[in-house]
């Protein structure tokens, strides 16, 4: 699970289009502001963007059924996920995004064991 942080405009979108695209996907990536949630899949990964920007309560987390979206064959990532505070499981990442000069700059966190391992990865 990576949590997506930044404010409106900051590319949490535009970054989970990117790692669509790198992972090979070629259909339409889409922001999930109205729906909720967009799934995609790609080869036998299953990827779920969600933008929880619209809830008004935590509760209405348990009330959309997102739950069966999070086990070990998916990948969720979740922009805003402070509005489901507490009810969410922790994040493996935390991406910040932020404006900065002709760009973004991003700061990448390993959260859990998982995300540790998966960012040494990435990074050898």
């Amino acid at each position: 699970m990576i949590f997506l942080e930044g404010d409106l405009g900051a590319g949490k979108t535009t970054l989970t289009r990117g790692i669509l695209r790198g992972l090979g996907f070629a259909g339409r990536v889409k922001s999930p502001t109205y729906t909720l949630v967009e799934p995609y899949t790609v080869s036998n990964l299953y990827l779920y963007h969600f933008d929880l920007y619209r809830f008004s309560d935590p509760s209405e987390w348990e009330d959309a059924g997102f739950r069966d979206y999070f086990n070990r064959d998916s990948v969720c990532l979740i922009e805003w996920a402070d509005k489901a505070e507490g009810l969410l499981p922790a994040p493996d990442w935390l991406i910040q995004l932020a404006p900065e000069a002709d760009g973004r700059r991003l700061n990448l966190t390993a959260l859990t064991t998982n995300g540790t391992q998966c960012l040494a990865r990435l990074a050898r």
